[in-house]
This record gives C-alpha cells, structure tokens and sequence, in this order.
C-alpha cells in the first residue's frame, strides 16, 4: 500500500447523504484523500438544477458521474492552501472557478484556472467560513466550512488511520495535537462532519468532535509513537 496514490484511479464513492456525496479516488492509499460535492438550490439557476460546489477534488474516473447526479457545477472551493489537488483541472472541465478564502495567500497564481476570492460567506451556498488556522510557522493556511448541518474540514481533523489512536473515531492532525483548533471548531454541533482524510462522520458528529478536540493533547504521544512504529515497519 503506498502513502500516496498515483496513475489509475478506483473512485470509491463515500459520505453519500441527501445532497451531497464524496469520494476516494485512490481506495488503497494511506491518505485516503477524500474529495466531497454539496448541492444547493438556486433559484436563479439557468438550468432548473442544483448548484454543485466540489470541496477539494482528487480527480478520476467517474467523478464527473458521480457530481452530474446532484445538479450542475457551480465552482471548486479549496480550503487547504497546500491542497491544489486536481482542483483547477476540475473547474476547467466544468467551465467554473476556483475559490480561495480572501486570505489565503501563495495559491492563485498555481492555479491553472480562472479564481475567486470569498470572504465569511460562501458565495450563497449557505456556508460560513472558518479561519482554522493562519500561520507560517508552520506555513498553514486552512479554512472550514458550516452551513448548521454539515461541517467540511480539509485537514486539521481526519478518520484516515494516521490522523487517529485506538478508540478515537476523529482524529486531530497530527500536527496539530498539541494545539487543536478548539476555538474555532469546539461550539460548534454538526450532524455531520466531511474531512480531507478518510469516510466522514454521520452519526453523533458533534460528540466525535468535541472528543477529538478535547482529547487531542492527552492521546498524542499514543499517535506519535504509532506513527513511530509505521515508519519503521514495526
């Protein structure tokens, strides 16, 4: 198994709700890169369908099967400033933008494609902004996103296996055990929680979140000695 897939991919659908599914393009690798698509009704829409927004795309075969069956995309969001993944690819195809939180800064001109900027909001998606994190040290620039139902996160908390110990069903990032981002995300209550890493959370979210949260800094040296053992095959 390779930590990071390449070549052909296997799209496996996942996180399949009412408006919205995801997907891993590559079953098999440690990542587990998920990419999810939301669907939002307009009713300015020229097609009489829903807008699709696809969150951080990792592109393959079927994936444009997969987004046809919510409506019609509207644009790619990236959240992650180190996450371009296949996103101007995407949007290309789909004749859309990329869009980047206002803030985030080093992204655009990698992008092969037309970008917006979006401040607190969305677009009309109903989804707000969050600032996850800012910093250069680490260079890290993350933004979340919550609509009151649905909570996407492209990287600070994750299902993949490196992200977690035994007995956590969410994980912090490993980077980030020490400082979790319990500021912006601790209030909040999602039914459901959609990550860059892994199958989403679909059943008492919020508990899953306030557990990974507040747990994170005592269960780290249990995640990093784990990781430990994996690099050095033991």
């Amino acid at each position: 198994m390779s930590f990071k897939g390449s070549g052909t991919t296997a799209v496996q659908p996942i996180d399949r709700y009412e408006g919205g599914v995801g997907w891993i393009a590559y079953p098999d690798e440690e990542m587990e890169r998920a990419s999810h698509a939301v669907a939002v009704h307009n009713e300015e829409s020229d097609t009489g369908e829903p807008d699709v927004w696809v969150f951080d795309p990792v592109d393959g075969e079927g994936v444009d099967d997969l987004l046809a069956e919510l409506g019609t995309v509207a644009g790619v969001v990236l959240g992650l400033d180190r996450h371009k993944r296949d996103a101007a690819a995407v949007a290309r195809r789909h004749d859309v933008a990329v869009h980047i939180p206002e803030w985030m800064t080093g992204v655009q001109a990698d992008l092969d494609a037309p970008v917006e900027q979006f401040g607190g909001r969305l677009a009309d998606t109903g989804f707000r902004t969050l600032q996850v994190r800012n910093s250069s040290i680490p260079p890290w620039q993350e933004a979340a996103f919550f609509d009151g139902e649905t909570l996407i996160v492209p990287e600070a908390v994750g299902t993949a296996s490196f992200f977690r110990v035994e007995g956590e069903r969410l994980g912090v990032h490993p980077m980030l055990r020490v400082v979790p981002p319990r500021t912006v995300l601790g209030g909040l209550d999602p039914d459901r929680i959609l990550v860059g890493h892994g199958e989403g959370i679909h059943e008492n979210a919020a508990e899953a979140l306030r557990e990974a949260l507040s747990g994170s800094r005592r269960s780290a040296p249990r995640l990093y000695a784990k990781t430990v053992r994996s690099l050095l095959g033991v």
